[in-house]
């Protein structure tokens, strides 16, 4: 059964059962959602090149979990729709494991934590503290602000468009969206502060069967002096430390080879196809970067992502599909675009280092 979120209880559903670290990510705009006949499941795609592209995995009880998948494929394929789940994890892993005609591919890996640990390593190690200290020196503080307050704050949006600016790809969607001051209803924000200004912001969305936090965005503005970032991650770590959860992840690193686990190996395709992204795709993403930053909080655990499409080899009308679900519907000129980004910058890059040696 589809359903917009406008009539249904998907919010509800995520608050209770929401057992992967990008649930509550379902609730960010763009997505179709299918309820189960029970009530008590629900899934969020974005229908693209006759694919569900599944957001993680269906939301259900966890005894429920396998119910769900077979009623939600059943669905798909009673509308001639093919089914692929991205960012899934463990717990969709292990329903389809034992099960033939389908494949699977590693995505990467996501950092995890007990809030307490990671108060314990920030506070501890060397060159933490020194970020930490730069920062406090500066006269950075860290506020955590109500929704009300932050939703659609003026101070917030300026850092949050200045930072998109900055990236090397056109903002996408799906499981990346970034315009997350919309939807602050169950989400935590804390906001670095300077000479009573907002110079940067972290948000959190809620992991509620693990008792835990994603946090989804560093936001640091360009008048924020280095240290920033740790800062505002050592604030939340505290007040979650304080708060009893146990659990905290800073999300997937796209391609790291940490946590990786023993799979079928996939086709040559695919494996060229992400050599290619961890040689060459630093123009539109730093890959190494984001895992060098992660790695220096000394994660406890990284739990691996995959992504799992229903055919026995994994496809390119897949990662077509997937591919489409982030850009909304237009993956070719967003890459276009991203190329030119990527170009612009050399050209700016090149240019600012002729200067330097004139």
């Amino acid at each position: 059964m589809e359903s917009n979120i406008k009539d249904t209880n998907v919010r509800e559903l995520i608050l209770r059962f929401g057992w992967n670290s990008t649930c509550y990510q379902l609730l960010n705009p763009g997505f179709d959602y299918w309820i189960g006949t029970s009530g008590d499941s629900t899934a969020a795609y974005v229908p693209f090149a006759g694919t569900r592209v599944v957001a993680g995995s269906p939301v259900a009880p966890l005894e429920k979990l396998t119910e769900a998948v077979d009623e939600f494929e059943a669905d798909s394929f009673s509308h001639r729709l093919r089914v692929c789940y991205f960012a899934s994890e463990a717990q969709l892993e292990s329903v389809i494991a034992a099960r033939k005609g389908y494949s699977i591919i590693q995505l990467g890996a996501q950092p995890v934590w007990n809030p307490k640990a990671l108060v314990v390593t920030m506070s501890t190690k060397a060159s933490l503290r020194a970020q930490l200290n730069r920062a406090f020196h500066k006269g950075i503080i860290v506020q955590e602000w109500s929704a009300e307050k932050a939703h659609r704050n003026n101070e917030l949006e300026a850092l949050l468009h200045h930072w998109l600016a900055t990236r090397g790809l056109p903002s996408l969607h799906f499981l990346v969206e970034p315009e997350t001051l919309s939807n602050l209803e169950d989400r935590r924000i804390f906001v670095a502060m300077l000479n009573g200004k907002a110079v940067g912001f972290l948000n959190a969305s809620p992991i509620p069967l693990r008792n835990g936090w994603l946090i989804e965005q560093f936001v640091r503005g360009p008048n924020a002096p280095n240290g920033t970032v740790e800062t505002m991650l050592q604030r939340a770590a505290e007040v979650f430390a304080e708060e009893r959860f146990d659990y905290m992840t800073l999300g997937l690193s796209p391609l790291t080879r940490n946590g990786t686990v023993p799979l079928p190996e996939a086709p040559l395709f695919i494996r060229s196809l992400l050599w290619l992204a961890r040689a060459h795709g630093k123009r539109f993403y730093n890959f190494e970067g984001l895992e060098f930053f992660k790695t220096k909080f000394e994660p406890e655990e990284w739990e691996p992502i995959f992504a799992i499409s229903r055919e026995p080899h994994f496809s390119i009308r897949s990662l077509y599909a997937i591919a489409g679900a982030f850009t909304q519907g237009r993956p070719f000129r967003t890459g276009l675009h991203g190329v030119g980004r990527a170009i612009r910058q050399e050209i700016k890059t090149l240019f600012s280092s002729a200067h330097f040696f004139e």
